[in-house]
C-alpha cells in the first residue's frame, strides 16, 4: 500500500524540485528532501538513484544523517528568493497588496531557511572537526 502511495508522490516532489532548477521563485531543496522521504519508504532504488545523484546526494545525505543543510544552499535559497521575488516585487506586481504578500512570503520563507541547522566545516557538508578530547 505504501508503494502505491509513497512512490507517486515522491515522483511528484522530485519533479517540482527539478523544476526550482530553473524556476527561482520555486524552491529545489524541500522538494528534493521530500522526494528522498517518499521514496526512502516506497522504493529503495530510487532513493539509492538520488543519494548516488552528484547534485542532490550530499544534501540529501546530509539531511538524513544529520538534520542540517549546508551554508552554499543556504545562500543560494536566499539569494534567488531576494533576486527573483525582488524583481516580481519591482516589475512584475502593481498593486500594493501583492507585493506585501510577496515580501512577506519572501521573508517567511528566508526565516525558515535560516532556523535550518547549518552543517560545519563547508565544504565537505556536516564533518565535525576532531576536539581536543578525542
Amino acid at each position: 500500500m505504501r508503494h502505491c502511495f509513497y512512490k507517486p508522490l515522491g515522483a511528484l516532489a522530485l519533479a517540482l524540485g527539478a523544476a526550482g532548477l530553473v524556476l527561482p521563485v520555486l524552491p529545489t531543496t524541500p522538494f528534493v528532501l521530500l522526494a528522498a522521504w517518499f521514496f526512502a519508504r516506497s522504493s529503495e532504488q530510487w532513493h539509492q538513484r538520488l543519494l548516488a545523484s552528484q547534485m542532490f546526494g550530499p544534501m540529501i545525505r546530509n539531511w538524513e544523517e544529520r538534520r542540517c543543510i549546508s551554508l552554499r544552499a543556504k545562500r543560494v535559497g536566499i539569494v534567488s528568493m531576494l533576486l527573483a521575488g525582488g524583481a516580481s516585487i519591482a516589475f512584475a506586481l502593481s498593486n500594493p497588496w501583492a507585493r506585501l504578500a510577496t515580501a512577506l512570503l519572501m521573508a517567511v520563507g528566508a526565516a525558515t531557511l535560516a532556523s535550518i541547522p547549518t552543517c560545519p566545516d563547508e565544504p565537505g557538508g556536516c564533518v565535525s572537526k576532531p576536539t581536543a578530547d578525542g
